[in-house]
């Protein structure tokens, strides 16, 4: 992956955390993963065509999903029902959404998928032969970590196509 990718998603979700949410966030240690993740407890998955594609995670704990969405809607939120869901999945679409507008302004054009939220930490998400760059981001209410599995269309074509993507629940039911 073209580590050049990372800052506009670094920079827009810093951005987008102290503008909505009032919080400050500081950068962990950047790790590259390239093996099936096991997600954390709530993942924000948005997908990108164009010159940039692949995908792009955010997860974090229930704990701090909860804590994020309370502070950006403006009400306290005890459950993850659907209107919290419903917030942490577009806190991940204006993140990315920003982060394209970076992306665009340095000469990639990209489009984004809506988001997708899976909950529960019996899933694995594998970007199959994707390495992903991961950048924790620290807030005073938990990690939002980022996974970034993208690279530059081999083609000057638009909507080049996705990466593959496998998603499996691996939580026994019962």
């Amino acid at each position: 992956m073209d580590v050049n990718f990372m800052n506009p998603f670094v920079d827009s979700a810093a951005e987008v955390l102290k503008a909505e949410a009032g919080l400050s966030v500081t950068r962990g240690a950047i790790t590259m993963h390239k093996s099936a993740l096991t997600t954390n407890d709530i993942t924000v998955l948005l997908s990108m065509i164009g010159q940039v594609q692949g995908v792009v995670l955010y997860e974090m704990p229930f704990a701090t999903a909860l804590a994020l969405v309370s502070r950006v809607m403006g009400q306290e939120f005890a459950v993850f029902d659907n209107l919290a869901q419903s917030g942490m999945a577009e806190l991940g679409n204006v993140i990315t959404g920003r982060a394209t507008v970076r992306l665009s302004q340095a000469g990639y054009q990209a489009t984004i998928s809506p988001p997708t939220l899976i909950q529960g930490r019996g899933v694995t998400i594998s970007t199959l032969d994707f390495s992903r760059l991961v950048v924790p981001l620290v807030t005073e209410h938990g990690e939002l970590v980022v996974h970034l599995a993208l690279r530059q269309s081999a083609s000057d074509k638009q909507n080049v196509g996705l990466i593959p993507l496998v998603v499996e629940s691996q939580k026994a039911i019962g």
